[in-house]
């Protein structure tokens, strides 16, 4: 510890420099990792967040509330399936709203559900339920209570639908857009507001309550196998397995294993060079009878510094960042991915060291006498 700490003062400089960089990666590292479960939850937060445990889908709707459309026969297939217990609809669709007070038009997407514990949201950050015609609950950050939402009409003779915040939901968004929850009257208003052609309003998923003694998994397999038009998914899978997920997640992935090569390779090099270019230091220490276990302990306490020492930098510049939205994607602090690249980094530094202290347990006491080098 002390010969780490007595070549790190001596060269603030360099070992200033490699820590500032490794704040920088760091940093860089939790942002996209926030970045991407933000988006993943924009995108799919509204499923994780509804009350079913399971959710059926037409096999044409690939999974996905839009393009999903359960017609009568379907329902009732569905319904006759052994271990499925109570049954509720649950409807989805795109609108253009306006938000009181406010200047523009904006999308918004509405989920309606014929009872609260299939479709509505499963827990709320503020407000209420709707108890009572006209009541909304919102995506947090989207909505503030108290809003009043009305769907924009598609003729002007038509009398808009407004919904009115009474509760708001976190991480509740869909396909990255202000997402209300209302009972199922509301959003059929809602749906004849912006389309007054429109004569009988179908689901567009099912909510699925397993019967006593039956898993969600039980019911979903049950379900597929015994209705071929029916997707069944529990809640978990039918946010994993939406369209877009996967190929999300796969690309963010790429970015972190480019970052995951970086670090090792660049704490890697710095340290064998710097061991290459003492290394008649590290020889005369050795030919005093320092044993080289010393010499690498010190060499890996440096590791540990360094790559500590920029993983606080990196937290401490992302910690005001976590804080804010980018655009609908709203950021977030986990402890547990910090703690997990904490460890990560600090397991590739330590064997990207390999290198370097190979150098110096290869040194020869010796080579003093001689003015040679490690070998």
């Amino acid at each position: 510890m002390f010969l780490a700490l007595r070549e790190m003062r001596r060269a603030k400089v360099r070992f200033g420099l490699l820590t500032a960089a490794m704040g920088l990666l760091v940093f860089l590292i939790l942002t996209q990792q926030a970045i991407q479960d933000g988006l993943l939850t924009s995108f799919t937060g509204a499923i994780e967040q509804q009350s079913a445990p399971v959710l059926v889908f037409s096999v044409d709707g690939q999974r996905t509330l839009q393009g999903s459309v359960i017609t009568p026969p379907l329902e009732q297939a569905v319904r006759g399936v052994p271990g499925v217990g109570e049954v509720g609809e649950i409807g989805q669709g795109t609108f253009t709203v306006r938000v009181e007070g406010a200047a523009d038009d904006t999308d918004a997407a509405i989920v309606g559900y014929e009872r609260p514990e299939f479709g509505a949201p499963e827990e709320l950050s503020a407000g209420r339920l709707p108890t009572a015609p006209g009541e909304a609950v919102g995506s947090a950050g989207d909505y503030a209570l108290g809003d009043r939402v009305a769907v924009v009409p598609a003729a002007r003779a038509t009398e808009a639908e407004v919904l009115t915040v009474v509760g708001l939901a976190e991480d509740a968004q869909l396909q990255v857009t202000p997402t209300l929850f209302a009972p199922w009257d509301d959003y059929v208003a809602a749906v004849k507001t912006a389309n007054p052609d429109v004569q009988v309003v179908l689901p567009s998923a099912l909510g699925v309550q397993p019967a006593e003694g039956v898993t969600p998994e039980e019911v979903a397999d049950s379900v597929n196998a015994a209705v071929p038009d029916a997707e069944a998914l529990t809640r978990q899978d039918a946010a994993e397995k939406a369209p877009g997920v996967a190929e999300v997640r796969q690309s963010f992935q790429i970015i972190f294993l480019l970052y995951a090569l970086v670090v090792p390779l660049v704490t890697g090099l710095f340290f064998l060079i710097v061991t290459l270019q003492k290394s008649a230091s590290l020889t005369l220490l050795r030919a005093l009878g320092s044993p080289s276990g010393v010499l690498v302990r010190s060499l890996l306490v440096q590791v540990v510094i360094v790559v500590g020492g920029g993983i606080a930098v990196g937290v401490l510049l992302f910690s005001p960042l976590s804080q804010m939205r980018l655009g609908s994607i709203a950021l977030r602090f986990d402890p547990q991915i910090v703690l997990f690249w904490t460890v990560l980094l600090l397991a590739l530094a330590l064997l990207s060291a390999v290198a370097a202290a190979r150098r110096v347990l290869a040194i020869d006491p010796i080579e003093a006498t001689t003015g040679g080098g490690a070998r």
